[in-house]
């Protein structure tokens, strides 16, 4: 894992280096590398709500996550959706998911939560208390599952 800062703001708090930062690397994997044909800028980076994570290294942004809120659940009692979990693919391997993931429960773990995971990816967030519900769905041209964390 990584000894790199965890850096957390919300869209006020961002200036436009750190804006650029992730979304070219959300960009650069979503768009060129698993070549999604979906809208990137949905307009939740903005909501008041939405929590950004990051970690920066010389080359700009490593690893990405964002926790938006709801108005309404979309499962149970979920109303915090964490999205957009990203990793740079030079740094892929070194855990930098993980360390977004345990900052964002830090922050929100007391609160139900839930995601739309890659079905490869699922294992990654079962060991942080994500459990599977539903059936597999084509999102993004890619395989998801969605998953949801009860509070703790």
């Amino acid at each position: 894992m990584t000894d790199s800062p965890v850096l957390v703001k919300s869209w006020g708090e961002l200036t436009t280096s750190d804006l650029y930062s992730f979304v070219k690397l959300r960009t650069d994997v979503f768009f060129v590398e698993q070549k999604v044909d979906e809208e990137e800028l949905d307009n939740r980076d903005q909501e008041p709500g939405t929590v950004h994570y990051w970690i920066e290294d010389a080359l700009g942004c490593a690893a990405y996550i964002r926790v938006l809120v709801n108005d309404e659940p979309e499962h149970l009692d979920a109303r915090r959706i964490i999205g957009r979990v990203v990793v740079r693919a030079d740094r892929r391997g070194e855990g930098l998911a993980q360390v977004l993931l345990a900052r964002a429960l830090d922050d929100f773990g007391h609160e139900p939560m839930l995601l739309h995971a890659q079905q490869y990816v699922a294992p990654l967030y079962a060991k942080f208390g994500f459990e599977e519900f539903g059936e597999p769905f084509d999102e993004a041209t890619i395989m998801h599952i969605g998953m949801y964390r009860a509070p703790r």
